[in-house]
């Protein structure tokens, strides 16, 4: 397999490796990943997260273990264990049955390896057409509000939502982003300040529950967000805390972007309420845990409700940018998502 090189994810000289996303800002380590076990352990942890980075660093480890021989029926497995990881995310189930499928064929090494390589070349591209077509939607002086982390650290690529933003200052500069810490595992306060901080974007932190009182202020120009698996009709599920930022945005009538590929979507899911969402450890909301160590707050039996994402319904969506276009609401209530793929 030929060498591919992101931000958090990198196959070189026959080893794959994966920057651990939970360590971030403060400290950066890279695991090597030659086994399902780990790779799983990995996801799980969200030491690799993000919707489009998961599946590829799953493929690439499919396409690695096929190389070094492993049989096709253990092939097969594996690509069964590591789609179970993350039920939400449907980037992950894509890749997996392109795999599937090139398990099928005579030469499987052969098409697996080229399978994985067009998956992460692929993500590239989709990024920077995601990028310029968001950044038209941007202009100069725009306050943008932004939840989770959508940059090169959870994809191939310049990244989804963060990589509108990043296209938008490049074209236009004088950009200023709000960033959501994203409670309970602040991947705003940790990966998106550390990627906007990296790129020379000028932005502020800000607790989850902040973006009204920045809305009513009028500080707030749009607001931009990703998504791990969007319905036919325009329903999308993204990091819990979206859909709040959504019903602001309506009643502050703000505009309302959701960015993705279409690799993303899900056209056999009909709305929201059909997409699985994961449930997630109670320690999470119970305290914090990182380089610096644990810190628990609440009881340590407190019961906890703590969804990996929400559902935010089409209706409260201005636009839904793809790597194919930019498709308004009408378009969507037309149908028109169910003819991207």
């Amino acid at each position: 397999m030929q060498n591919l090189i992101a931000s958090s994810l990198k196959y070189e000289n026959g080893s794959l490796s994966v920057l651990d996303q939970y360590l971030l800002p403060h400290q950066q380590l890279w695991h090597q990943c030659h086994t399902v076990d780990a790779m799983k352990a990995l996801i799980i942890s969200l030491k690799i997260r993000g919707a489009p980075l998961i599946g590829l660093g799953a493929s690439l480890l499919i396409a690695h273990l096929a190389e070094q021989g492993m049989a096709k029926q253990a092939l097969a497995a594996a690509i069964d264990e590591l789609e179970a990881t993350r039920p939400t995310a449907v980037n992950l189930m894509h890749c997996m049955a392109a795999l599937r499928q090139a398990l099928q064929q005579a030469d499987y090494i052969s098409a697996i390896v080229s399978t994985a390589e067009q998956l992460f070349i692929e993500d590239i591209a989709l990024c920077e057409r995601m990028a310029k077509r968001g950044a038209e939607l941007i202009s100069s002086g725009d306050n943008i509000l932004t939840h989770c982390n959508t940059g090169a650290l959870a994809t191939a690529g310049i990244g989804t939502a963060l990589g509108v933003i990043y296209k938008a200052q490049q074209q236009h500069g004088n950009i200023h982003v709000w960033v959501d810490e994203t409670r309970p595992l602040l991947q705003g306060g940790r990966l998106t300040a550390f990627e906007l901080a990296r790129w020379k974007i000028p932005y502020t932190l800000i607790c989850d529950n902040m973006a009204a009182s920045l809305m009513a202020a009028g500080k707030v120009d749009k607001i931009v967000v990703g998504a791990d698996r969007i319905a036919s009709n325009g329903d999308f599920a993204n990091k819990v805390g979206t859909y709040n930022l959504a019903v602001l945005a309506h009643f502050h009538h703000i505009p309302f972007y959701v960015v993705a590929p279409v690799t993303t979507l899900d056209v056999d899911t009909q709305c929201g309420s059909d997409i699985a969402i994961e449930q997630r450890n109670a320690a999470e909301v119970r305290g914090v845990s990182g380089s610096f160590g644990d810190v628990i707050w609440a009881p340590k039996n407190a019961h906890v409700y703590n969804p990996a994402f929400d559902v935010t319904p089409a209706k409260l969506v201005t636009a839904w940018i793809f790597d194919t276009g930019v498709y308004n609401q009408a378009e969507v209530a037309q149908g028109v998502l169910s003819t991207l793929k």
